[in-house]
C-alpha cells in the first residue's frame, strides 16, 4: 500500500478543535483522523478509516480463532424483539425510537441480545447443535445524554459483540473464559494497557461480569485496585466488607438533643462537641438522602431513604447500579411538602417504618453499632441510636463513596483508586433472554433443555479513541504498528531531487510489503511536514533531506524519538528491519 500526501485526502488542523477536552478528541481532529458532523456522531477520514479497519481486522481475527462465527443484523429494529424482554422501556431515553409511515414503532439498536437469541432459535433445534458463539461488528446507536471526548462517548459507533449459546452453566463458563482468553490477546495485540475489573451487569442483566479497562486520567469509570492480592473491580461493584454485629444491650440508650443552626455534618459534630461535650467524628454519623425511584414503564414512583455514613457521600453511580432497573433521583422541595413526615435536614431512620418508606443502609450499619441522626423534628439530633434496637433496616445498598484506603474486601489490605474507559466488557447473561425468547433445545432423551447465554463486547470505535489517548506525546499520535495506517512516513523535504528519491524508497518498500505514506507534496516547508509526520503518528519516519548529498537518509523511531543516519543504499533494508 502507497499513500501519497500530495493527493491523499487530508487536512491537518495546528489548533485543538474548540469543543475539544480529551487528548484523544484533539488530536484525531487535529491529524484529520475524523470530523464532527453532531453532538456524538463523528465521520471518518481515509487515515481514520484504516486505523478502525485495522482495530476491527485484529478483533475478528481472534474472534475466529476462538470459534466464533461472524453474522450481521439491521440497525433498524422492530419494537416487538424488544417489547418482549422488556427493554422496549427499561432503557428509557437512551433508545432512538422512531415510527414508518404505517405508524409502526421501531428502534436503532443499541445492543442486540434479542436479535440473536431469536436468530438461534430459528435454526437450531437440536443438543447437538450447541455450543455455537456467533459474532458482528456493527454500528450501535445510543441517545447520550451528554456525549463527549470525541469518539469515546458518541450516540453513533461501532461495536463488536459477541454471544455464546450453551446448554448447561458449564458450557456458559467455558465460553465465558474463551472469551476472556481472546479479550486479552485482541487487547494486547492492540498495544492497549488494560485492567480487567469486577464489573455490574446493569441492564444486560446477568450474574458474572467483567470490565477491561484502559486506565488513563481522563476515564469516565472509576476502579479500585489491591496491590497486596490482585482485587480489581469498577467502583459501582465494590462490596464493602461489613464489621461484626454489636451487642445491643451494651448499648447507651438513645438521647435527643437540641442542634440548632447545624445544617451540615461539620456543623453538627462541632456543634455536639462545644454544647454537649460529646467527641463524635463525621464517621460515627448517619447520613440519610432520600431518593425518589422511577421504573421505565411504569407510573409508579416509590420514595426510598438511604442511610450512609456521615463522612461519605452517596455515589449516584453505585446508587443507580445497585437499584437498576430503577431509576434514582434525588428529592425536591416539592417532594418533601408531600411527605410531611420526613423533616429535611433532621431526618432519622426511627420513623420510617411507620411512615411506610424503605429503607437501605450502608453494610457498615450492623446490628449494635450506635449513630448519630436526625430526630425528625427540626432543630433537633439523636444520638445512640442504634441498629436493631431504635430502627431496622430494610436492607443494605453500596452506595457509599469509594475511597483510597478502604478495605479490600477480598483480603483487607487498602485499595488504590484510579481512572479508567471501558474498552470491553463481558457477562455470563444466564438465561434472561432465552426465557422471553423460549429458546430451547431438543435433549437426547427428548426433553427441553433451555438454553443459557453470555454477552461480550468491544467498543471498537472506542478502541481507537482510547489508543489514541494512551499513546501520544506532546508532539501528536505515536500509534503502535498493528493499527497504524503505514507503517512508515517518508518525508521528502522538497530541495533538489529529494521528492523523487522519497517517492523511489517508498515505491521499493511498497513492493517489499510495507504499508508507507510519503509526503511528495511540493511548495510544503520542511518544518510543516516533520510536523505532520509528528502529529500523524506512523511508528517509522524516514527523513530524506540535506544529509541526501552526502548519501545518507535520517531514520526516526516515534515512540523512543530516536534518530539515526543510515547510508541510502541501506535504507530499504533498514526501514523493513525496523518495521519487522
Amino acid at each position: 500500500m502507497l499513500l501519497r500526501m500530495s493527493s491523499l485526502f487530508l487536512r491537518t488542523l495546528r489548533d485543538d478543535p474548540a469543543d475539544a477536552e480529551v487528548p484523544s478528541h484533539k488530536l484525531l481532529v487535529r491529524a484529520g483522523y475524523v470530523r464532527r458532523v453532531a453532538p456524538g456522531i463523528y465521520s471518518w477520514l481515509p487515515l481514520g478509516m484504516k486505523v478502525l479497519k485495522n482495530v476491527e481486522a485484529v478483533i475478528r481475527d481472534e474472534m475466529n480463532k476462538m470459534g466464533g462465527q461472524e453474522v450481521l443484523f439491521p440497525a433498524l429494529l422492530p419494537r416487538e424483539y424488544y417489547e418482549a424482554t422488556g427493554r422496549w422501556t427499561e432503557y428509557g431515553d437512551t433508545l432512538f425510537r422512531l415510527q414508518d409511515r404505517k405508524g409502526a414503532d421501531y428502534l436503532l439498536g443499541p445492543t442486540h441480545e434479542e436479535l440473536f437469541t431469536d436468530m438461534v432459535k430459528g435454526e437450531y433445534s437440536s443438543y447437538k447443535d450447541y455450543p455455537v458463539t456467533l459474532y458482528q461488528i456493527q454500528t450501535k446507536y445510543r441517545d447520550e445524554a451528554r456525549p463527549r471526548a470525541g469518539i469515546l462517548r458518541g450516540r453513533e459507533f461501532l461495536m463488536k459483540d459477541s454471544y455464546s449459546f450453551d446448554l448447561d452453566d458449564d458450557g456458559l463458563k467455558r465460553s465465558y473464559e474463551q472469551h476472556r482468553e481472546a479479550y486479552i490477546k485482541t487487547f494486547d495485540r492492540l498495544g492497549i494497557h488494560y485492567k480487567i475489573v469486577f464489573a455490574t451487569s446493569g441492564a444486560m442483566g446477568g450474574s458474572a461480569s467483567e470490565e477491561f479497562l484502559a486506565p488513563t486520567p481522563t476515564g469516565e469509570d472509576t476502579f479500585v485496585a489491591c496491590h497486596s492480592c490482585g482485587y480489581a473491580a469498577n467502583a459501582e461493584a465494590v462490596t464493602t466488607p461489613a464489621p461484626a454485629a454489636r451487642p445491643i444491650e451494651e448499648a447507651a440508650a438513645s438521647q435527643v438533643l437540641d442542634t440548632p443552626d447545624t445544617p451540615t455534618i461539620e456543623t453538627l459534630v462541632d456543634h455536639l462537641t462545644a454544647v454537649h461535650g460529646i467527641r463524635v467524628t463525621a464517621a460515627d454519623t448517619l447520613k440519610n438522602v432520600v431518593v425518589k425511584i422511577t421504573t421505565p414503564g411504569s407510573d409508579k414512583v416509590e420514595t426510598l431513604v438511604v442511610g450512609v455514613p456521615g463522612d461519605r457521600e452517596v455515589d449516584f453511580k453505585r446508587l443507580e447500579a445497585s437499584l437498576a432497573p430503577g431509576e434514582p433521583a434525588i428529592f425536591e422541595a416539592e417532594d418533601f411538602a408531600k411527605h410531611p413526615g420526613l423533616v429535611r435536614g433532621y431526618i432519622g431512620p426511627q420513623v420510617l417504618k411507620d411512615l411506610g418508606i424503605r429503607y437501605l443502609v450502608d453494610p457498615r450499619v450492623v446490628t449494635g453499632t450506635a449513630w448519630v441522626t436526625g430526630a425528625n423534628e427540626p432543630g433537633k439530633h439523636a444520638v445512640n441510636v442504634v441498629a436493631g434496637r431504635d430502627f431496622t433496616p430494610d436492607g443494605t445498598i453500596e452506595a457509599a463513596e469509594v475511597r483510597a484506603g478502604d478495605a479490600c474486601p477480598r483480603c483487607g489490605s487498602d485499595l488504590t483508586i484510579d481512572r479508567g474507559i471501558e474498552i470491553g466488557h463481558i457477562f455470563q447473561l444466564g438465561r434472561k433472554y432465552a426465557d422471553a425468547a423460549g429458546l430451547d433445545a431438543l435433549g437426547p432423551d427428548g426433553k427441553p433443555i433451555r438454553i443459557t447465554m453470555g454477552s461480550y463486547g468491544i467498543g471498537v470505535s472506542r478502541a481507537v479513541a482510547v489508543i489514541a489517548e494512551q499513546a501520544h506525546d506532546e508532539l501528536g499520535l505515536v500509534w503502535p504498528r498493528e493499527v497504524a495506517p503505514a507503517d512508515v512516513h517518508i518525508v521528502g523535504t522538497g530541495k533538489e531531487n529529494q521528492v523523487e528519491v522519497a517517492l523511489q524508497l517508498a515505491e521499493e518498500l511498497t513492493a517489499k510489503g510495507l504499508r508507507v505514506l510519503v509526503d511528495d507534496r511540493p511548495s510544503v516547508s520542511p518544518g510543516v511536514k516533520f510536523k505532520d509526520a509528528e502529529l500523524l503518528g506512523m511508528p517509522t519516519i524516514v527523513v530524506i533531506g540535506r544529509g541526501l548529498s552526502s548519501g545518507v537518509a535520517e531514520l526516526r523511531d516515534r515512540a523512543s524519538g530516536t534518530k539515526e543516519e543510515i547510508p541510502l543504499s541501506e535504507a530499504a533494508d533498514r526501514v523493513l528491519a525496523a518495521c519487522s
